[in-house]
């Protein structure tokens, strides 16, 4: 042992006190603001039906649609893999996991749509199709047909359709109430948002249902899609998303971007409308950084090019959504939106390349940090935390087993809910 140091201070304990004491504001404020992914699991997708459309049978209608597709056009897992480039040692653990996913759990997170999907009706209609949504999700909970997530769209605050979307979400939660209550997985979408003041709008239209029913204040949380160019840059140079985010008084889940809405209001002309046009790029960053640290998770778009026809243009379109889901996992958009069924094989197919790809890496990784352990990289508590967040919404999914994450980690589901987020919890599912 060496000689021991002495230790010496020049600063009085009141200036440490006065310090904190002229910060104890902003750590209120930044407890408030940005307290942290909340934990939950997140959907890997979000698939819309329009309301006059939605029944009982169509979460399994989906998934049977989509086994008949890979039936049709990649029956076997050697074929599949061919088709989207899946590396040869993981095309029979995909391929198997994608049927029993579209077997076990076909949508992760549905939305009855009341917007763009659904249209102008009469009010009667539009009542009748509110009320027959609520009545069948409850069903739906009730029996354990659900996915683990659903809710509504309904239409924007803009003054065209303000009262009808109004309507038509009293309607539909209180069919929901009548019935029993309020799911754990309810969602709410509202679409075309352009300025914060209609977020304060529709906050105020939660509160005052909270109220009359005797809920819990912040019960009722909703999406805010972004789909027009002023919810991203404000008349005044500020990010208006930010505003948004702000405006919801901690209600706001997610920002889902709304590829065609978006892309039509910059000018991109519909043979460009994408994705993973520079301008969705721009959109999506904004959104992201936005939202970063404040427990609002952010959903990329969705594509119009449809897995139909023949097998040639089936392959096609498979290949581009494919390659645009595995794109934005790269840039940390877990979620998207799928509009048709053919798209939930190579979305489920996309997702889980992904996690089977890095799982051994991630793991050791993970392991190693755990254990103070050497190596050719140097993590830090922040990396150990997105390397548990990979495993763990990788479990949430189904791509990977809670079993082979333990043996190749060390860890149980309770230590990587730790190491991800203090606030971990919430809905999971079963991995096969």
């Amino acid at each position: 042992m060496g000689q021991q140091e002495k230790v010496a201070t020049s600063l009085a304990g009141a200036v440490s006190e006065e310090i904190s004491a002229s910060l104890t504001a902003v750590d209120a404020e930044l407890a408030r603001r940005y307290p942290g992914d909340p934990g939950t699991r997140q959907p890997v997708h979000t698939v819309y039906v329009p309301g006059d459309v939605f029944t009982a049978g169509t979460i399994r209608s989906w998934g049977d649609q989509a086994l008949k597709s890979l039936d049709e056009h990649a029956p076997d897992a050697a074929s599949f893999a061919a088709v989207l480039g899946i590396p040869e040692e993981l095309a029979a653990p995909v391929h198997d996991r994608v049927r029993a996913k579209l077997s076990r759990e076909t949508v992760e997170d549905l939305r009855i749509d009341f917007e763009d999907g659904y249209g102008p009706r009469p009010d009667a209609e539009e009542d009748e199709a509110a009320a027959r949504a609520a009545r069948l999700i409850s069903e739906a909970y009730e029996n354990g047909t659900a996915a683990p997530y659903m809710g509504i769209r309904m239409k924007c605050m803009e003054a065209a359709v303000r009262d009808r979307g109004i309507r038509t979400t009293d309607i539909f939660l209180t069919g929901l109430m009548q019935a029993g209550g309020l799911p754990e997985g309810l969602v709410l979408t509202l679409p075309k948002v352009t300025y914060p003041e209609q977020v304060t709008a529709f906050v105020r239209l939660l509160e005052a249902f909270e109220e009359a029913h005797g809920l819990p204040q912040g019960r009722l949380g909703f999406e805010i899609q972004i789909e027009t160019s002023q919810s991203i840059l404000a008349a005044d140079g500020t990010a208006a998303v930010a505003r948004m985010i702000d405006a919801a008084r901690g209600r706001a889940t997610g920002l889902h971007y709304g590829t065609f809405d978006y892309s039509a209001c910059v000018g991109v002309s519909a043979a460009y409308q994408a994705s993973d046009h520079p301008a969705a790029d721009h959109a999506k960053a904004v959104m992201q950084v936005a939202a970063a640290g404040t427990g609002v998770r952010v959903s990329d778009g969705s594509t119009n090019v449809l897995p139909v026809g023949p097998t040639h243009q089936v392959h096609e379109a498979w290949r581009l959504h494919y390659g645009l889901t595995r794109r934005a996992l790269a840039r940390a958009y877990y979620q998207g939106w799928d509009m048709h069924p053919g798209h939930l094989p190579t979305r489920y197919a996309a997702v889980y390349t992904f996690y089977r790809e890095g799982l051994e890496q991630a793991a050791a990784r993970l392991a190693a940090y755990v254990a103070k352990a050497g190596g050719d990289v140097m993590d830090e508590p922040a990396t150990a935390k997105a390397l548990s967040g990979y495993l763990l919404r990788g479990i949430d999914c189904g791509a990977l087993d809670t079993a082979e994450v333990a043996r190749l980690t060390g860890l149980t589901r309770a230590d990587l809910d730790a190491f991800a987020s203090p606030r971990r919890g919430g809905l999971t599912v079963t991995a096969p």
